[in-house]
């Protein structure tokens, strides 16, 4: 039965003690330099090095685990930027399922390719101008597959919450956390994590400028809709929280912030450059909130999410040089 109603840290760690066999415990690394131009302590939850290159290997994992064995046969399907996209289509791969998976026509190619070579039969549709939930609903109704959403279900909440719960049970107590948000799926899980392990952590979402529904939704107290953000932060370019997501963001998170992505590029500079890591721009919301200075953190020790590394390198050269010029 799914847990909607009173999701919970036993949620997560039941998700933990389920994926552990499949899942990698990503490395948490730090930087001197990052640490001197914020003057705090910051520790780097390095989830671009789990399997599929995101933390969305984590969620897709507990929720394919808790199929039927009818469920199992029928296969999954799915609607996702990418990462999502790649992570169920590698679960259903390694547990035997068939997984259709509905991407936009401007997804990231690496994405595209990527989630094919995993088996997964992709539907492209045009973000733009097409619902792809609507799509999903569709063919999981005319084909008898089970929809996994990318991020508003329990099951992939509580999976995305064991980055967290991982970090501070390496590092210890931290004062802040700051976590990438585009619908809430890893944000929820991740505070719900926090807050359990770590009562006195500060939880912050950390959103793109251009799509700061989460932020709208988390000052008025009511779930805010917005058309598709032009940001380079593919992985959160979403237009609204979820429904289940919302509620425990609410209940746990202290604060929702932007960044520019200008600044995200930075950060994705600087990754490259100090620390010899490739993080796609989404993935750097939560660096670049540290570096932008919005929050003092002297003496702090913060936890940061690097949700993911999925950038094809031209993309990621045509970034910088921009930004160079």
């Amino acid at each position: 039965m799914l847990n909607f109603e009173n999701f919970s840290f036993e949620d997560v760690q039941k998700a933990h003690q389920r994926i552990a066999p499949f899942v990698k415990k990503t490395p948490v690394l730090s930087s001197q330099t990052a640490n001197q131009l914020t003057a705090a302590k910051l520790f780097f939850k390095c989830e671009s090095f789990q399997d599929t290159g995101a933390f969305k290997f984590r969620g897709a994992c507990n929720a394919l685990l808790q199929f039927t064995a009818e469920q199992k046969a029928r296969g999954v399907v799915t609607f996702s930027s990418g990462n999502h996209a790649q992570a169920i289509a590698k679960a259903a791969q390694k547990f035997g399922m068939r997984a259709v998976i509905v991407m936009p026509k401007d997804a990231p190619e690496i994405k595209v390719a990527a989630t094919r070579g995993y088996g997964g039969e992709v539907v492209l549709y045009d973000r733009y101008t097409e619902d792809r939930e609507e799509i999903g609903r569709q063919l999981a109704h005319d084909q008898g597959l089970t929809l996994i959403p990318p991020y508003d279900h329990p099951h992939v909440m509580a999976g995305q919450g064991t980055s967290a719960k991982e970090l501070i049970e390496e590092v210890g107590e931290l004062d802040y956390l700051f976590v990438p948000l585009g619908g809430g799926g890893l944000l929820s899980g991740c505070a719900t994590a926090a807050k359990a392990l770590n009562p006195n952590c500060i939880v912050v979402g950390v959103e793109p400028e251009a799509g700061n529904d989460g932020q709208r939704s988390f000052l008025s107290g009511s779930i805010v809709h917005i058309e598709t953000p032009n940001t380079i932060a593919d992985g959160a370019q979403t237009q609204h929280l979820g429904l289940h997501t919302f509620p425990v963001i609410q209940r746990y998170v202290d604060d929702v912030l932007t960044v520019s992505d200008t600044q995200l590029i930075d950060a994705m500079k600087f990754f490259a450059s100090r620390m010899k890591l490739l993080v796609e721009p989404t993935g750097c919301l939560g660096a670049a909130l540290a570096f932008s200075g919005k929050i003092a953190m002297d003496n702090k020790k913060v936890g940061v999410i690097i949700s993911g590394g999925n950038v094809d390198l031209i993309r990621f050269a045509k970034f910088v040089q921009e930004s160079n010029g």
